[in-house]
């Protein structure tokens, strides 16, 4: 699967790596050129990665082709601002008519509104929340089986 991942923070680095790992063809792009140094650092993205990493803005449909989106599988937006993935995913799912796309949306009312509109969303604030609830639900509080 060709995949790209605008965002190369906690959750797109480990993200790219494992989907690597997979055998999966993996472009990590993110505006900030430290982002990448801040993952190998954090030991996450190792400096033979074997994906493309791509500095640039993930919501610029100039960068995206040269990233290679019009062979993309799947396109993934998990930078720490709503706009700013909302914007990405449209691009991708609306001018490149990529065949999957995800995106990551902090406000729980942004992410119903768009998944209206037939995006495939998740809210890590639904999620913390779910999972929290499933602790407070067991009897013993231990970890889930």
């Amino acid at each position: 699967m060709n995949v790209l991942i605008v965002g190369c923070g906690r959750v797109g680095s480990r993200l790219a790596v494992e989907l690597t790992k997979e055998g999966n063809d993996v472009t990590l792009i993110d505006r900030n050129p430290s982002a990448f140094s801040t993952a190998q650092a954090r030991g996450v993205l190792s400096s033979d990665f074997p994906g493309n990493i791509v500095v640039g803005d993930g919501t610029d449909a100039d960068l995206l082709r040269r990233a290679g989106i019009e062979h993309a599988d799947c396109f993934i937006a998990l930078t720490e601002g709503d706009n700013r993935n909302i914007m990405a995913s449209q691009i991708a799912q609306v001018i490149y008519q990529v065949p999957k796309v995800v995106c990551r949306i902090y406000d729980p009312i942004r992410m119903e509104i768009y998944r209206k509109l037939g995006m495939q969303i998740y809210s890590p604030t639904i999620v913390g929340v779910q999972v929290v609830r499933e602790i407070l639900e067991r009897p013993d509080g231990g970890p889930r089986s």
